[in-house]
């Protein structure tokens, strides 16, 4: 299997809980290689660019809202398969639905406050990527 890279996002409720290197060591223990990472606060703009694929969508405001809220970690993660991986990492979008020992099922406040994003596909992961990071802000081994 390929090794891949996908984007991960700590938004800002779980920020806030203050469990940033609990996050991140649960990644490294599933073998994921942290390879470029930073915090900040999005701009009103820079959440709807990002989410611009919910915009027809109900929670859309809400969504902007809430990660507009507080700062948020982005990471590039790497791996083999790393964006299946990291969605099974996560969980379920809906908390309530999350399988025991997701990082949603133990983090997530609710269905809009759920804590986390990871890419989708490949190709959402560079479109992601791309979006936050500079090709000189990551640190890959890969060839």
């Amino acid at each position: 299997m390929a090794i891949e890279q996908t984007l991960s996002i700590i938004k800002p409720n779980v920020v806030a809980k203050n469990i940033i290197g609990k996050i991140f060591n649960r990644f490294e223990k599933k073998g994921f290689k942290i390879i470029s990472i930073k915090m900040l606060k999005l701009s009103h703009q820079q959440a709807e660019c990002f989410y611009k694929q919910h915009i027809s969508k109900p929670f859309f405001k809400d969504l902007i809202n809430f990660m507009i809220s507080g700062p948020i970690i982005i990471s590039v993660l790497e791996r083999e398969n790393a964006v299946n991986f990291h969605r099974t990492l996560i969980g379920d979008t809906n908390p309530m639905k999350a399988l025991k020992g997701t990082l949603r099922a133990d983090y997530a406040d609710n269905y809009t406050e759920n804590g986390f994003h990871g890419s989708d596909s490949i190709e959402s992961a560079l479109f992601e990527i791309n979006y936050f990071f500079k090709n000189n802000e990551i640190y890959s081994n890969k060839s």
